[in-house]
This record gives C-alpha cells, sequence and structure tokens, in this order.
C-alpha cells in the first residue's frame, strides 16, 4: 500500500517537476525578451515550484516509511516539513517580485511584446490541468506533499491570468497612447507577488499548526465519536482527541466501561473500536485507547 501511495506521489511529482522546467525557461526567457515584468515573475514563481518538485521526490521516501523504533508515530511529518519550506521559498519569492515591480515605476515606460501574452494563457491552460490532477491525487492519497504541489499550480493559475491580463492592458495602452495603462504590466506583477504570498501564507499556517499538533476539526471528531457510541458497552467518552501527522491521523481516546468487566472484555471492545474508526476512516492508521472503570449508581 505504502509502495503504491510512493509510486503515485514521485508520478504527480515528475509530471509537475518536468512541466514547470518548462514554464520557467518560457516565462523567464520570453518575459525577458518581451519586456514583460508580469511573465518574468511568473516565470520565478515556476521555478520556485521546480525548487518545490524536486523537495517532495527527496521527502517522499521519508514520509512513506512505517513507523519503527526511533519513530513510534510514523514519518508523516516529513511532508508537513516540506510543505513549511515552500511555504518560506514562496514568501521569499514574493518580496522580491515586489522588490523589482516597484523598482519598474522609477525607469522608463515600455510596452511588452505580445508573444509575453501567448505564454502567459499557455502557462494557465497548463497550470489549470495540473492543478486539478494534483489535487484528486491529493485528496485520493491524503498526502500534504502532493498538495502543496497542487497549492502551487493553484497560484500559478491566477498568476498567469494576472500576468496576461497586465501584458494586455499594456499594449493596449501603448497602442492608443494611454500612459497609466502601459503600466498595467507593473501592476500585475505585484498582484503575482500577492498571489504568492497568499498561498505561501495558508502553507506556512497550516504546516505550523499540525507541527504544533492542533486538534483536528471538530466536525471530524464529532464523526468519530458518532461510530464509539454506537457501542453499547461504552458508557461514557471521557475524553477524544485527534492529531495529524501528514497524510494520517492518530486518535487518542478515554472511554468508561462497567467496572466489572475483564482485562480481556475490555481488550476486545477496544480492538473493535479501534478497527470500527479506521474502517470507516482509511486515514487513521492509530486508535489509543485507555479504559476508565464506570461505577453504576
Amino acid at each position: 500500500m505504502l509502495g503504491k501511495r510512493e509510486a503515485i506521489a514521485k508520478k504527480v511529482a515528475w509530471i509537475s517537476l518536468w512541466s514547470n522546467i518548462a514554464l520557467t525557461l518560457g516565462k523567464m526567457v520570453i518575459g525577458w525578451k518581451a519586456n514583460s515584468d508580469a511573465v518574468f515573475a511568473d516565470g520565478i514563481h515556476s521555478a520556485a515550484d521546480v525548487f518545490a518538485s524536486v523537495i517532495v521526490l527527496l521527502v517522499l521516501k521519508i514520509s512513506n516509511k512505517p513507523a519503527d523504533k526511533e519513530h513510534p508515530y510514523g514519518h508523516g511529518k516529513a511532508e508537513i516539513i516540506v510543505s513549511g519550506i515552500i511555504g518560506i521559498l514562496l514568501t521569499l519569492v514574493s518580496i522580491y517580485i515586489v522588490f523589482e515591480s516597484i523598482s519598474g515605476f522609477f525607469h522608463p515606460i515600455e510596452a511588452p511584446n505580445i508573444l509575453a501574452l501567448w505564454i502567459a494563457l499557455l502557462s494557465y491552460g497548463l497550470k489549470e490541468y495540473l492543478y486539478r490532477y494534483s489535487l484528486r491525487i491529493a485528496k485520493q492519497q491524503k498526502s500534504k506533499a502532493i498538495e502543496a504541489i497542487a497549492l502551487d499550480h493553484k497560484a500559478d493559475i491566477v498568476a498567469s491570468i494576472a500576468a496576461a491580463v497586465g501584458v494586455l492592458l499594456s499594449i493596449i495602452g501603448d497602442h492608443l497612447q494611454i500612459v497609466y495603462l502601459m503600466y498595467g504590466d507593473k501592476v500585475a506583477s505585484l498582484f503575482v507577488a500577492y498571489l504568492i504570498f497568499k498561498i505561501a501564507k495558508e502553507m506556512l499556517t497550516e504546516a505550523f499548526d499540525i507541527l504544533l499538533e492542533r486538534s483536528i476539526d471538530t466536525e471530524t471528531i464529532n464523526a468519530y465519536i458518532s461510530i464509539i457510541s454506537e457501542f453499547q458497552e461504552v458508557k461514557r467518552i471521557d475524553k477524544i482527541r485527534a492529531r495529524e501527522l501528514g497524510h494520517y491521523i492518530i486518535v487518542d481516546l478515554r472511554i468508561s466501561v462497567d467496572h466489572t468487566k475483564t482485562i480481556k472484555e475490555g481488550h476486545d471492545l477496544s480492538r473493535e473500536i479501534k478497527y470500527a474508526l479506521m474502517k470507516k476512516f482509511d486515514n487513521v492508521q492509530e486508535v489509543l485507547i485507555h479504559l476508565n472503570p464506570y461505577f453504576f449508581e
């Protein structure tokens, strides 16, 4: 199962890698030659995506390793670390783009070549497909690393649209001799930087939450409680909590059962609850259950 999951994740990462290499070269070269800051900035973002894909390929082997003596809870957090690294990288990229864009306002303005528009539109079409494909696989495999790749594609989608609009406005401004429209490309590059930063913030926030072992959402906890409550032997749920470790979840549960039950009966009940949760929720990898004695009044 882990081998299949790793193979699928690697396939997504490799597709993303080669696509981003092609887009990086195309957008940066054409953006430079066609005098488009927005397309060039989009190319820098694609370069960050290349780096992100390489990191994912390197870490997938680690994150899919089973639990061992040194790492009894598994290696799933390796994917979260990757997501955090990508978030930091995208933050730095957005700062660089802002700096370059603002400096462009203090130099003579020149409209970009129409070739920049075509590469931006091509990038949009390809990234739309890659985003939908990567997100579908990320949900199927419950992989934070693949989800990080999908979010990178999502940022590129809007960034490519913004770049295309900026280039188009600049070209129209140059043709109609409307000076303020000619700055459309510069404004678009700033918008691209904002979009990149927004995605980076979301990725960093989620990475920190998971690394700090924030509890999973209330809706999922309630779904667990619903399954546990189906067992009549459970007299009371004293405490339940769950933490996410990359692509899997570990549940900690304290329940009260009849104090007259034997150790074997308590063990069998715990095992049944564990398997019921794991059967219903395929991302639940472990359920740790502590039994408390329940005394009838």
